[in-house]
């Protein structure tokens, strides 16, 4: 896949307020690109809104949403949508992703919540995502998200994911933590998953850590390092599609910035490999 076909290139790293005192003694670039959820940083001002904005002028920035419930039985929050558009705009943030689940009804539920596996839920779906498109005026991308239930369940995931993007029209944020998680938790091999995946709509990647509750129950908590299996399951992905713009997630048990750009280096090292087997050029920033 060209270069021009991704937002931004290399590995990136969620951004978190708590790293930024951290981030301004860094004499090197940290990451090639940064990843934020809007909600948290729309309308922010004083010294985090000073130290957000340098960041965004000295770095590409994507952000991943939380609360746009794409899958919610609530309406769209279209005022939301206009203050998200003029935040991306603003901050000429390269690109904007949600997931494909729901955390809302009349208000929000502050977990991400499965979409049935339907048809008539894949309909539903791709109503709202062209929605917020139109409303955006550019494309999203929605991600695969890890689920602990599949209630009415009609469609297997695999089928039901590559419906909703192929009828939307949009684009895929690939987390590979997810489809291992999954793959343990609902018994099926990640890497037959990984490979039915459209490679033309995968525009940028996510890793994390996780819990397991038991062997054969993983917790999706974005609050440990990636394991062994997650790494190997990157590896694959990178052989099967090539080399794709990474984002390693790390939402609680914040180690030291150190530490997050060890597992960073760990990205870099699997696409560069895979750059020196395909002779694929990997542009950073």
């Amino acid at each position: 896949m060209s270069s021009q076909h991704y937002p931004v290139h290399g590995a990136g790293l969620g951004l978190r307020r708590a790293m930024l005192s951290s981030l301004a003694d860094q004499t090197a670039q940290p990451a090639d690109f940064w990843e934020v959820a809007p909600e948290n940083w729309i309308n922010v001002g004083g010294r985090y809104g000073k130290t957000f904005r340098e960041l965004t002028e000295k770095f590409p920035f994507i952000c991943h949403g939380l609360s746009l419930s794409i899958g919610g039985p609530a309406p769209l929050d279209e005022a939301f949508l206009q203050r998200l558009k003029r935040f991306l705009r603003e901050y000429r943030i390269r690109y904007y992703s949600e997931h494909l689940s729901y955390c809302s009804d009349d208000g929000h539920l502050y977990d991400l919540l499965p979409v049935p596996f339907t048809e008539e839920a894949v309909r539903y779906v791709t109503d709202r995502i062209q929605r917020v498109q139109d409303i955006l005026e550019q494309r999203i991308a929605i991600e695969n998200v890890s689920y602990y239930a599949a209630p009415g369940k009609a469609m297997e995931e695999i089928d039901f994911l590559t419906a909703v993007l192929q009828e939307a029209d949009c684009d895929l944020l690939l987390d590979v933590n997810n489809i291992y998680v999954n793959s343990v938790n609902h018994r099926y091999d990640a890497e037959i998953f990984l490979q039915q995946l459209p490679a033309a709509r995968i525009r940028y990647i996510h890793v994390a850590g996780h819990y397991r509750e038991a062997e054969d129950l993983i917790v999706d908590t974005h609050g440990a390092d990636v394991i062994d299996p997650v790494w190997q399951l990157l590896d694959k992905t990178y052989q099967h599609f090539g080399v794709i713009p990474t984002l390693l997630e790390r939402d609680f048990n914040l180690p030291p910035l150190a530490d997050l750009l060890q597992e960073v280096a760990v990205i870099r090292a699997l696409q560069s490999k895979w750059q020196d087997q395909t002779g694929e050029h990997i542009q950073h920033g």
